[in-house]
């Protein structure tokens, strides 16, 4: 027997035994490394996704980890191997699939919401869910590959080209991450954000930085554009003044791509859509290109991940870290270390 991190209901976590049978046809199983809490992770825990999530459910799909056992017919993994995992399965049948967009699957199991997820000791995947980790990246920081996987899909979904000027609007941990990866392909970027902390640890990276409670926000953008407005603006607040100010900062033909999830219908300037003939785009999840990216990016430093953890819990510590990531400006990334050693499988 294992231990698993369980939601039971709204506000209601578990760490509790878990059986891990053998990987069967075509799957590995994996022991997780490290798991990182994300806001989707927060919203099941707010009981704002019960309609999906079957109880007990075991969360969790930011992670890195190491194969333990390979099922039959499975080729090129092998025990020992560094992984994570891109966790999307897919029916390759819907008008979605046959479209070439798989990623978004009209009947998608998102491993991790859908079904049972990475923040456990042992844990069964397919095979085709696997991408490869460097030997030398060190697996905490490895954590990040999912996240940035998004930030680059992000970034591919908004066209940022060299020299273009992007304003991101929200500086949480995808907030910077799409920040750092707009700045790789060359843009110049700004970061909006309330908290303090956020902003100090996005200048802390290099980044720029606006407050939209005190700057007077349409000036600064005047300033900075010569009165053209930005290229591109990614809404990452998930708040309604977000919206506000990513359609107000956009010049000309700009693009808004709207990375949060809105938990409501929002109000939006269409009239600003109209008059300088904006573009919106949604960007959901990620494809395996997209994850091959984020491994170099991580990898190579690109993404600073060791500056990005605010905490390392062992897995029995996850129920509170979940609370504790409630307040938010504070805190930017927590981590769960699943790993044997830090809290002892049961046998």
């Amino acid at each position: 027997m294992t231990l698993a991190v369980r939601y039971l209901a709204a506000r209601t976590l578990d760490t509790a035994p878990a059986e891990s049978p053998p990987p069967g046809p075509g799957q590995v199983e994996i022991a997780p490394a490290y798991v990182g809490i994300c806001g989707t992770d927060l919203h099941i825990f707010h009981g704002d996704m019960d309609a999906r999530v079957a109880v007990p459910a075991v969360l969790g799909h930011e992670m890195s980890g190491r194969i333990v056992r390979v099922g039959a017919g499975v080729v090129g993994w092998s025990p020992g191997d560094a992984v994570t995992v891109m966790p999307l399965r897919w029916d390759d049948t819907c008008p979605a699939c046959q479209a070439g967009h798989r990623h978004i699957c009209q009947h998608l199991d998102f491993i991790g919401i859908d079904s049972p997820g990475a923040m456990q000791q042992r844990w069964a995947v397919p095979a085709t869910t696997l991408v490869r980790l460097p030997g030398s990246l060190p697996l905490d920081h490895a954590a990040f590959v999912e996240p940035t996987a998004v930030a680059v899909h992000d970034v591919g979904r908004a066209q940022v080209r060299d020299g273009e000027k992007a304003v991101v609007v929200g500086g949480g941990p995808v907030g910077i991450l799409i920040a750092l990866v707009a700045r790789a392909a060359g843009a110049d970027v700004r970061v909006v954000e309330l908290s303090p902390h956020r902003r100090r640890l996005a200048e802390e990276l290099g980044l720029a930085t606006w407050d939209p409670g005190t700057d007077d926000m349409p000036e600064l953008v005047r300033q900075w554009t010569g009165d053209a407005g930005a290229d591109v603006a990614f809404e990452v607040s998930g708040a309604q003044g977000g919206v506000d100010t990513a359609v107000e900062v956009l010049g000309v033909r700009g693009r808004l791509c709207l990375v949060a999830i809105h938990p409501r219908p929002r109000e939006v300037n269409l009239h600003r859509f109209f008059w300088r003939e904006l573009t919106l785009v949604g960007a959901r999840l990620y494809n395996r290109a997209d994850f091959e990216r984020a491994v170099t990016l991580v990898a190579d430093g690109t993404i600073p991940a060791e500056r990005l953890i605010s905490k390392v819990v062992p897995l029995t510590e996850a129920p509170a870290a979940f609370e504790a990531l409630e307040g938010g400006g504070d805190v930017m990334k927590i981590l769960v270390d699943c790993t044997d050693d830090a809290q002892g499988a049961i046998q």
